[in-house]
């Protein structure tokens, strides 16, 4: 089966390719070598639990490559370890391996490992070429497309990064079957944000066929999938640099990044700090009239029904709303603030005060 390709045209890269199809770890390196051509070398990147449920398969696709290192560059995942300090562990690796500006690094993981990785890509020599191999809904759906790269501060989270577009993305929806049911969950709640934000459609099929979707279905997964990365890559291609448009692909993020940096990225999957932003957001948006009561009710029912969060009901609502404003998405002072006006419809408001901010984080037991 061949993959379907999605193209993301950017004025920082001549073409991203983002290829789709069951299987596709097993051609990776001829997906590679179309996507990089004249690559001198190239480097892995994964983490112990990814590189030992999918080396064996990553090196298989890219057996025939020439060029191919042997030992991928090992570190831990996770948002505890999206740090300065795990970055200049894959630089040391780079710069101890003689890497040179014709190289392509090769990330196989999940969104944590991407960013960071992807970081790696961008900052060493000024930038090599880099491609995602995504192993999460997370990373297939969102974080691995578009260019975003980086790492945490201790203050917030994705603080310190670059814009950095991938050669290639290669989506193997086979891989998902390896995640726990929990991980699974975390993605697919950002692919419920897609519905939101941009298709009534694929928010009806994420509400009609959940079940299938938490099963891990390969059919219900593959077409979800691709609508999302249709529309980050429509999305990517007319604002790379989050100027205007891109803005809404952080709907719910707002808040979730928030619960994400007062907990120190240890309770919540950033899933699941997701859509307890999406909640947040959702009962802003009723309370200024912007969104109605029933769609309100019909997205909270559906996160709902995906399963249990993890309980919040014990943070300090002044410590979130102080990581609110320690945000990149405050400019000259304002928080930019992602809020639905229908299925499929947003709008970014600018004017969203603390009182709306506090009934948010109430919406959700906070506070």
């Amino acid at each position: 089966m061949l993959p379907h390709v999605i193209e993301v045209h950017t004025r920082s890269a001549q073409v991203s390719r983002i290829a789709i199809g069951p299987g596709l770890l097993s051609s990776l390196g001829a997906a590679i070598a179309e996507a990089c051509p004249g690559a001198s070398r190239l480097v892995v990147v994964s983490s112990p639990r990814v590189w030992s449920l999918h080396g064996p398969a990553v090196r298989h696709g890219l057996s025939l490559l020439e060029g191919a290192d042997e030992a991928p560059v090992i570190v831990n995942d996770g948002e505890k370890a999206k740090t300065m300090a795990t970055l200049g562990k894959v630089h040391d690796a780079l710069v101890m391996r003689g890497v040179d500006r014709k190289a392509v690094l090769v990330v196989v993981g999940g969104g944590v490992i991407g960013d960071l990785a992807g970081f790696a890509a961008a900052s060493y020599l000024r930038g090599i070429r880099l491609v995602h191999v995504p192993t999460t809904v997370v990373a297939q759906t969102d974080s691995a497309i578009g260019g975003k790269v980086g790492v945490n501060h201790r203050l917030g989270k994705n603080l310190l990064g670059a814009f950095h577009q991938p050669a290639l993305v290669a989506v193997d929806p086979a891989v998902l079957a390896t995640l726990s049911r929990r991980e699974l969950r975390a993605g697919l709640y950002e692919v419920v944000k897609y519905g939101v934000i941009a298709s009534a459609p694929l928010f009806a099929r994420c509400a009609n066929h959940m079940d299938a979707l938490l099963d891990g279905s390969p059919d219900a997964l593959l077409p979800v999938i691709t609508e999302c990365c249709a529309i980050k890559a429509d999305v990517v291609t007319k604002d790379e640099r989050e100027d205007g448009l891109r803005r809404i692909l952080n709907f719910g993020h707002t808040i979730g990044h928030a619960l994400e940096a007062v907990t120190q990225y240890r309770l919540l999957r950033h899933g699941e700090a997701v859509a307890y932003g999406m909640k947040a957001a959702a009962a802003i948006a009723v309370a200024r009239s912007t969104w109605t009561a029933d769609e309100h009710a019909t997205l909270v029912r559906l996160l709902d029904h995906m399963g249990p969060l993890p309980a919040i009901g014990g943070l300090d609502a002044e410590a979130v709303i102080a990581a609110t404003r320690r945000d990149k998405k405050v400019v000259a002072g304002t928080l930019h603030f992602v809020l639905p006006t229908r299925i499929g419809e947003t709008t970014i408001a600018t004017d969203v005060d603390e009182a709306q901010v506090r009934l948010g984080l109430r919406a959700i037991g906070i506070g």
